[in-house]
C-alpha cells in the first residue's frame, strides 16, 4: 500500500495583503482622530492670529492711554546755527527772542614743560576741588565734592600722573600736549561753567613743601596763590558760563544745554549771536502727533473688528463658516469694545464726553469712521478737553495739587481734597558760635577749618555716613563755608549710593548753620552721630537728632487718605482708592477737587489686558484645546497598541489558515495523483 505524504509548503494565500486590508479598516478611528486634531490645530492657529491682533490692538491703546500723546509740543528755531530747541510735555505755547552773548566753556590748566613724558614729577596725593573765585575766597561747588588721586612711585612720571587721573574718573580729564618746546600736562574740568573751575592742592611726599615749584607740588594750583607758592599751573581757558538774553532778560548757565529757563524747553547753544540779532524760538502744540494718535486709535479698532469678523464669519454662498464661527471668546471682544465706545464718559468737565462729539462714529459694518474736519475744529477751539476722551487723567482745580497716577480701582468722578497737615523735611539746626559771627554773610574773622574741627559724621534719612572730612583752610564768607560742608556731605559714598542728599544754609540773623534733608515726610531725618568738641564749638552742631519730618495728612473724597511724604493716596475701599496726589504749597484746609476720568483708550487697553491675561478667556480656551490634543494623542497611543495586538492575531490566524490550506492542497494533489493511477482512470 502506498504511503500518503504532505509537502507542507503552504497554500500561497496572500496573508500580508489580507492583513493589510483588514488593518486599514481597523485603523479608521485613527483617521477620525487625525481629522479632529487637524480641526483643533486650525482653531489654535486661529486663536494665535486672534491673540496677535488683540495684542497689537492693546499696544495701540496703551500708547493712546498715555497723556503724553496729547501734551506733545515742538520747538523751532529761526537760526539753528546759533541755537536749536526741543519741547516736552510741560511746555507752554509761546515765542521767545534768544540772543547768545557767550558760550559756556570748561576750565583748563596747563603745567610747565617737561623734557620727556617719562620725567619724574613726584609722589603724594592730589586733591581736586570744583568751584569759583569770589573776592578773596574760593567757593566750592556745593553739588560737587572734592576728589583725590594718589600718585604712587609707579605713577610719578608725567604720563603716569595723566593715567592715574584719568583712571580715577573724578570729573577731570588729563592729557599731555607737546608744544614744540616740551611736554605739558593739561587738566580739564569735564563740566563747563565758572562754578566748575579747578583748584588743585597737593600733599607732596617728594619734599617738605606742598606749594613750592618742585616735586609733585609743581602741579598745585590755587587760583588765589602765587607762582612758586601754590599757583604752579597756568590757566589756559577760564571756566565760563553761557550768557544769553531771552526776551531781554539776562540769563547765565553753566552749560550750553539750557533746560530750566523756558518751562519744558531745552535750548542747545552753538555760537554767539550777531550783536543785536535775536533768534526766534517758537513753541507750539504738536497737533500732528495728536491727529496721528487718534487716526491710530480708529485704525486699531477697525483692524481688530475685521480680524474677528473674518475669523467668525459665515459664507452663505458656500454654506461654510469660518474656523471660529460662533466662538463666544472672539465675538465678545468686539461686543465689549463697542459697548465701551458707545458709553458716555464720567469725570470729565466739558462738552466732549463721547467720541461722536469729536467726529468719531460707528458705521453700518461695525467699523469706526473719523470726520477729520470736525476733529480739526475741536483741536483748534478746545484742545485741552481732548486728552480726557482717550487717556486716564486727573485734573486738580488747585494748581499746587498735582495728579500723579491712579490704580484700576479708582472710579471716575470728582473728589474733594482737604489737607490738615503739610509735609515737612527733617532738619538739624545749629547754634550761634563766635566763629560764625558775620555781617551780611562775611565772617568778622575768617572761619578756620583745621585738624581740630574738620571731621564729623551723621545719619541722613536713616543712612549712616562715613567720616565727613572738610577741607582745611580759611573761609572768608558764609557762602564758601556752606558750599564746602554741603559738597562734602552730599559727596559721601554711602549717601551717593543710597541716593540721599541735604542742603546747608546759613542764617545771618542768628549766625547759625542748618541742615535740611531733601526728602519730605516721616522718613526724613538728620542725626549728628559723631562730632568732637572743637567741631561742635565752631560749627555749632551737637550730637543728636534734629526735627523729624512729617507726612502730609488729609482727606480725599471726605475719607482719610494715606500720607507718605508729600503724597496723599485715596483710602482702601473708597471710590478714590489708589488716587495719588502730590500736595505742595503752604495752605491747609480745602484744596479744591480732582476730576478723574478714564478715557476710551485707557478702558480698551485694560479690556485687552484682561482678555490676554494668563487666566483670561483666550488663554483658557487655548489651554482647553491643548488638553483636547493631548487626549487625542493619548487615545492614539492606546489605539496603536490595540492595533498591534489585532494585527498579530490576524497574522497568526491567517498563517494557521495558510498552513491548513497548504496541507489540504498537498493531500488533494496526492489523492489526485493516486486516483489517476487506478485502473479505469482513463490513463
Amino acid at each position: 500500500m502506498a504511503t500518503i505524504t504532505s509537502t507542507g509548503i503552504g497554500s500561497g494565500l496572500d496573508v500580508s495583503g489580507l492583513v493589510k486590508q483588514l488593518m486599514a479598516v481597523e485603523r479608521q478611528p485613527l483617521a477620525i482622530l487625525d481629522n479632529k486634531e487637524a480641526f483643533i490645530q486650525a482653531k489654535l492657529s486661529a486663536y494665535g492670529n486672534f491673540k496677535g491682533a488683540l495684542s497689537s490692538f492693546q499696544s495701540s491703546m496703551s500708547g493712546l492711554s498715555n497723556l503724553s500723546k496729547f501734551t506733545a509740543f515742538k520747538a523751532t528755531s529761526s537760526d539753528s546755527t546759533v541755537v536749536t530747541s526741543s519741547a516736552f510735555a510741560n511746555a507752554a505755547p509761546g515765542s521767545y527772542a534768544v540772543e547768545v552773548t557767550t558760550l559756556a566753556q570748561a576750565n583748563k590748566l596747563r603745567s610747565k614743560t617737561f623734557a620727556d613724558i617719562t620725567n619724574n614729577v613726584g609722589t603724594g596725593v592730589l586733591t581736586f576741588q570744583f568751584g569759583k573765585v569770589s573776592g578773596t575766597s574760593f567757593i566750592a561747588n556745593s553739588e560737587k565734592p572734592s576728589q583725590t588721586v594718589t600718585i604712587s612711585p609707579e605713577k610719578n612720571s608725567v604720563s603716569g600722573i595723566r593715567d592715574a587721573i584719568n583712571a580715577a574718573n573724578i570729573g577731570v580729564s588729563a592729557a599731555i600736549l607737546n608744544d614744540g618746546t616740551g611736554n605739558r600736562l593739561i587738566f580739564t574740568s569735564k563740566d563747563s561753567g565758572e562754578n566748575n573751575s579747578l583748584k588743585v592742592t597737593v600733599a607732596d611726599t617728594s619734599d617738605a613743601s606742598n606749594v613750592d615749584d618742585s616735586g609733585l607740588s609743581q602741579i598745585a594750583y590755587d587760583p588765589l596763590g602765587t607762582v612758586g607758592n601754590g599757583k604752579n599751573l597756568t590757566e589756559s581757558i577760564a571756566g565760563q558760563n553761557a550768557t544769553l538774553k531771552i526776551d531781554g532778560i539776562s540769563v547765565s548757565k553753566s552749560t550750553n544745554t539750557v533746560t530750566d529757563v523756558i518751562q519744558g524747553v531745552t535750548l542747545n547753544l552753538f555760537k554767539t549771536s550777531t550783536t543785536g540779532v535775536a533768534t526766534t524760538v517758537a513753541v507750539v502744540r504738536d497737533v500732528e502727533v495728536v491727529k496721528t494718535s487718534i487716526d491710530s486709535f480708529v485704525k486699531a479698532f477697525n483692524d481688530i473688528n475685521k480680524t474677528v469678523k473674518d475669523l467668525t464669519a459665515y459664507d452663505a454662498a458656500t454654506k461654510r463658516g469660518s474656523i471660529l464661527q460662533g466662538d463666544i471668546s472672539a465675538l465678545s471682544v468686539v461686543a465689549q469694545a463697542r459697548k465701551t465706545l458707545n458709553a458716555t464718559l464720567t469725570g470729565l468737565n466739558g462738552n466732549y464726553t463721547a467720541l461722536s462729539t469729536i467726529g468719531i462714529s460707528f458705521q453700518k459694518d461695525g467699523s469706526l469712521q473719523l470726520d477729520a474736519a470736525k476733529l480739526q475744529k475741536v483741536i483748534d477751539t478746545n484742545f485741552n478737553d481732548l486728552a480726557g476722551l482717550f487717556a486716564a487723567q486727573g485734573r486738580p482745580t488747585d494748581s499746587l495739587v498735582s495728579y500723579i497716577n491712579a490704580t484700576d480701582k479708582v472710579q471716575p468722578g470728582s473728589y474733594a481734597v482737604s489737607v490738615s497737615q503739610l509735609a515737612t523735611q527733617g532738619a538739624k539746626s545749629g547754634v550761634a558760635t563766635a566763629s560764625l559771627a558775620d555781617t551780611a554773610g562775611t565772617f568778622t574773622t575768617p572761619f578756620v577749618i583745621d585738624a581740630n574741627n574738620d571731621t564729623f559724621a551723621l545719619k541722613l534719612n536713616g543712612i549712616q555716613s562715613n567720616t565727613i572730612t572738610l577741607t582745611q583752610g580759611s573761609y572768608a564768607t558764609a557762602a564758601a563755608l556752606v558750599a564746602e560742608i554741603q559738597s562734602k556731605i552730599n559727596g559721601d559714598a554711602a549717601f551717593k549710593t543710597a541716593g540721599v542728599s541735604l542742603s546747608v544754609s546759613f542764617d545771618s540773623a542768628t549766625d547759625s548753620l542748618s541742615l535740611t534733608s531733601s526728602r519730605y515726610g516721616a522718613a526724613s531725618s538728620i542725626e549728628i552721630t559723631n562730632v568732637d568738641t572743637a567741631t561742635a564749638a565752631t560749627l555749632g552742631f551737637s550730637a543728636g537728632t534734629g526735627t523729624l519730618g512729617v507726612d502730609v495728612a488729609g482727606t480725599i473724597n471726605g475719607v482719610a487718605a494715606a500720607g507718605a511724604g508729600r503724597f496723599l493716596t485715596g483710602a482702601s475701599g473708597d471710590a478714590a482708592e489708589g488716587l495719588k496726589l502730590e500736595i505742595a504749597g503752604t495752605a491747609t484746609g480745602s484744596r479744591g477737587t480732582v476730576n478723574y476720568s478714564q478715557g476710551y483708550a485707557y478702558q480698551l487697553d485694560k479690556l485687552a489686558g484682561r482678555l490676554l491675561a494668563s487666566t483670561g478667556p483666550i488663554a483658557t480656551r487655548a489651554s482647553g484645546l491643548d488638553s483636547n490634543i493631548k487626549e487625542i494623542n493619548q487615545r492614539r497611543v492606546i489605539l496603536n497598541q490595540r492595533f498591534d495586538e489585532i494585527e498579530k492575531r490576524y497574522r497568526a490566524q491567517f498563517s494557521a489558515l495558510d498552513s491548513v490550506l497548504g496541507k489540504l492542497r498537498n493531500t488533494s494533489d496526492f489523492l489526485t495523483q493516486q486516483l489517476a493511477t487506478l485502473p479505469g482512470s482513463g490513463k
